[in-house]
């Protein structure tokens, strides 16, 4: 039955969450330190314990409710390369499959979190010690109320990403910032058939804060051919199959520049990336043609 197995599944996360938490959080400490060799060595260890709680989740997954995931496209990676991945978000289900798909294969992946998440018990110290980078977004409201704090959430990103040039990393960026749905598709009025807008600032300012190390993008298109699964229906066993397809290019030079003051810039990049979402909006319809 679904309950049950959805039941012992999700006590089963919780247990491997809790045990994993408690290393993280306590070689997270290692970072206040002021000396770099702790500092780095703490870095090293807490990747490899999150590698653990990703491959034990894995296990929970085959053993309760086991997904079939199809991936195609390029499937060669390197440790120690710097990734910066894009996706299509349709779920919370996403970022269990690109953990999944990722896991020990490229060097452990980062995300962009709601400043609001480190609140969270347990998991929002642990996200801390992880280097997981805490963002706030300013509404148009806001910076008019307070004019000072236009441009605050790109120095945020800037700094996050600062800490990440001297250990081989992959940061995952959702461009289109939320998760699909057909009336957020519709509000938008997006001209993609299966996609939302997408954001360039966040990804131009976190490719410019790194364009000494970063220069490999992968592109990941998810298609679940029965449905956009809740996280209930994926731990319960209601979610069969999932389709992902990888692209890999390399980031190039018209990519990096100065997008907050640069205007010709800031409008090619939105251009590219326009080109890009044009592409995967065809992958994603392919993936859908082809369920």
């Amino acid at each position: 039955m679904p309950i049950i197995r959805g039941s012992i599944a999700f006590s089963c996360y919780v247990i491997n969450t809790l045990f994993w938490m408690c290393p993280i959080i306590i070689f997270g400490l290692f970072k206040l330190i002021p000396l770099k060799a702790s500092q780095t060595l703490g870095n090293y260890i807490l990747d490899h314990c999150a590698s653990g709680w990703i491959s034990v989740n894995g296990f929970i997954e085959r053993l309760f409710h086991p997904v079939q995931v199809k991936i195609s496209g390029t499937q060669n990676f390197q440790k120690n390369e710097w990734y910066m991945i894009t996706a299509n978000h349709q779920s919370w289900v996403d970022i269990l499959i690109l953990q999944r798909v990722f896991n020990r294969k490229i060097p452990f992946i980062k995300f962009f979190l709601k400043k609001e998440l480190i609140y969270v018990p347990v998991l929002g110290l642990a996200w801390w010690a992880l280097d997981f980078p805490f963002m706030r977004r300013y509404t148009s409201a806001q910076i008019r109320k307070n004019p000072k704090l236009k441009g605050k959430d790109i120095e945020v990103t800037r700094k996050a990403c600062e800490k990440f040039k001297h250990k081989p990393v992959s940061i995952m960026n959702f461009v289109e910032g939320t998760r699909f749905t057909t009336e957020k598709h519709q509000q938008q009025k997006s001209p993609y058939q299966h996609l939302l807008r997408p954001k360039a600032g966040g990804l131009a300012f976190a490719l410019s804060s790194m364009k000494d190390c970063m220069n490999k993008m992968i592109d990941v298109t998810i298609h679940y051919p029965e449905g956009i699964p809740s996280f209930w229906q994926f731990i319960s066993g209601q979610m069969q199959q999932v389709k992902v397809h990888i692209e890999v290019s390399d980031i190039e030079p018209e990519m990096i520049g100065d997008y907050a003051n640069d205007r010709q810039f800031k409008q090619a990049f939105q251009q590219q990336l326009s080109q890009r979402w044009e592409h995967k909006d065809s992958t994603l319809h392919n993936l859908k043609a082809h369920s």
